[in-house]
């Protein structure tokens, strides 16, 4: 959890939520991890590599796999609502509108009887502004 939106987890959830990830580690891309939330005001967090190695650059089918594994672990936790921020966005390489759309297309198409409610999230306005521009068609 060192860089991205796993070090802005890291940051506000605190060391405990990376030592529960640690245990699970290696998380193959594809995969999650459930831990509990923390220092945050939340009850599990979710987590979904993008990468392999540290530094890596991920196409598309990275952010497609991680989405669609957050959204599996949340029907197995019965998880009602979820927040997904713009994973792959940014310092990882991938468009804003690109990602935007991968995190969108897999949400709508998956059929899981949990999450019940999903956020869309980011502190980056330019991945604010894709998914606003994605969900304009809804």
């Amino acid at each position: 959890m060192v860089d991205g939106v796993a070090a802005r987890v890291k940051a506000a959830a605190g060391q405990e939520v990376e030592d529960e990830v640690r245990r699970s580690a290696p998380i193959a891309v594809g995969a999650a991890v459930v831990t509990s939330g923390g220092a945050l005001a939340v009850r599990h967090i979710v987590h979904v590599p993008l990468t392999e190695h540290l530094g890596m650059k991920i196409g598309v089918e990275n952010i497609r796999r991680a989405t669609r594994a957050g959204l599996l672990a949340s029907t197995r936790f019965q998880l009602e609502r979820i927040a997904i921020p713009g994973i792959g966005s940014g310092e990882i390489g991938v468009p804003s509108d690109e990602a935007a759309r991968a995190i969108i297309d897999e949400v709508r198409a998956y059929r899981g009887s949990y999450p019940t409610h999903v956020v869309l999230l980011d502190e980056d306005g330019e991945m604010i502004a894709a998914f606003s521009q994605m969900l304009g068609d809804i």
